[in-house]
């Protein structure tokens, strides 16, 4: 007969289920999951809140290739999941847990990622564009320049759960110093009329 202590743990470890104990690690790779409603999804305890209300774990679980267009994820946990080359079209992840999501290549175009929490996240090759990040917190996330310099160019707001703002964890720097660092910017500084007499006056003039 066993000890205790390793019965209590082998108890343990027959109830957590999932990849390494951690999460459900459900599988929609390549499925089409278009309008589904996976939203609440956090009934496991992580380090930003808690929540006994849903039904499915997702941490972990497998978006590979899936057509997730329109598909509503809002307020869920997400930690550690795969999405790479998904379609998120206008998919609402608002108020979800993407940290450390695996998101290289996918389409994400307008989707919803208001409020989200998108720590170490992989953004590679995916394109965001029309994306609403207001509040989402993109610490040490992984996106590619071009990428990021969008994003920064409408990026506002402050997450309600890590404090982070978003500006900040984008790495945009103030909205002022990053509207007059953009090329041809009409809010950025301007040349003086005086100056650009200056300029004039040390030209070379030539006989016609």
């Amino acid at each position: 007969m066993c000890p205790a202590a390793l019965a209590d743990l082998n108890v343990y470890e027959a109830a957590a289920g999932g990849e390494f104990g951690i999460g459900s690690a459900q599988q929609y790779g390549e499925a089409d999951i278009q309008g589904k409603d996976f939203s609440n999804q956090a009934r496991i305890q992580t380090a930003y809140r808690e929540s006994e209300d849903a039904i499915i774990d997702l941490r972990r679980s497998n978006f590979t290739s899936a057509d997730c267009r329109k598909a509503n994820f809002k307020n869920s946990n997400l930690q550690g999941a795969y999405f790479m080359k998904a379609v998120a079209f206008q998919t609402n992840f608002e108020g979800a847990n993407l940290s450390d999501v695996l998101m290289d290549r996918s389409v994400m175009n307008e989707a919803n990622l208001k409020d989200a929490i998108l720590e170490r996240a992989v953004f590679t090759r995916s394109d965001l564009g029309g994306a609403n990040i207001e509040g989402a917190d993109f610490t040490n996330a992984l996106l590619d320049k071009t990428q990021q310099m969008a994003l920064c160019k409408y990026a506002d707001g402050i997450n309600p759960v890590t404090g982070v703002s978003t500006r900040k964890s984008l790495g945009c720097g103030s909205a002022r110093r990053f509207r007059q660092a953009s090329p041809s910017n009409p809010e950025g500084p301007q040349v003086s009329e005086s100056d650009k007499e200056a300029f004039r006056a040390t030209m070379p003039t030539y006989r016609e």
